[in-house]
């Protein structure tokens, strides 16, 4: 994969089988050969490697990166996919795997959402600050202040998450369009940029 590209794995068999590839972020499909699993050095550039399995509650949120749905693209695949997926469908553990992705071994974690496998990608521990290293500020809030603040959280629960745009992304791309002179389509759900809410 070229450096500096942004892929996303469309299809990997995680216990076995070679059929694998990449999707660019413009859409473009990149198969990916036996040639070039070949000359990759790490072994898990052939396949993901389960490690360990885990309590699901023992990932911690700002362990979790990027997320890929894995698939198995060919019949020799289907049931090895099929004796992962059912057993951590039914189990409350996770699966923890290395896998390689541009130019760097990874750590990964695997889980069923829908019946299909989901690979989350994981930082390492030694990426991870510790909560102790970040600077808790120095101020006092009254209790009125804090019902304040609660009662401003109560009032934005609810929220449909399917229906959140990036609003920003789409208002650069609009002035992309006037800046090459063509006239912009209008995009639903875009209104304005606006700045979050503020909690004071």
């Amino acid at each position: 994969m070229p450096p500096g590209g942004s892929y996303g794995f469309f299809a990997v068999d995680p216990l076995g089988g070679r059929s694998a590839g990449a999707r660019k972020a413009t859409g473009t499909l990149l198969p990916v050969t036996d040639q070039d699993l070949d000359g990759l050095p790490l072994p898990t550039a052939k396949a993901i490697e389960i490690v360990t399995f885990v309590p699901a509650e023992s990932i911690g949120p700002i362990q979790i990166g990027a997320s890929y749905y894995l698939a198995a693209t060919d019949p020799v695949a289907a049931k090895p996919y099929e004796l992962l997926r059912q057993p951590l469908e039914r189990s409350a553990k996770v699966a923890v795997a290395k896998f390689a992705m541009r130019d760097r071994e990874r750590l990964g974690l695997l889980r069923v959402k829908d019946k299909a496998i989901i690979l989350h990608a994981l930082r390492w521990p030694d990426e991870i600050r510790a909560a102790s290293q970040v600077p808790a500020p120095e101020v006092t809030v009254t209790e009125k202040e804090v019902d304040a603040a609660l009662a401003l959280a109560e009032s934005l629960t609810g929220g449909d998450l399917g229906e959140m745009r990036d609003e920003y992304r789409a208002a650069l791309e609009v002035i992309a369009a006037k800046a090459v002179g063509s006239r912009p389509e209008p995009t639903a759900g875009i209104s304005r940029l606006r700045a979050p809410r503020s909690w004071t």
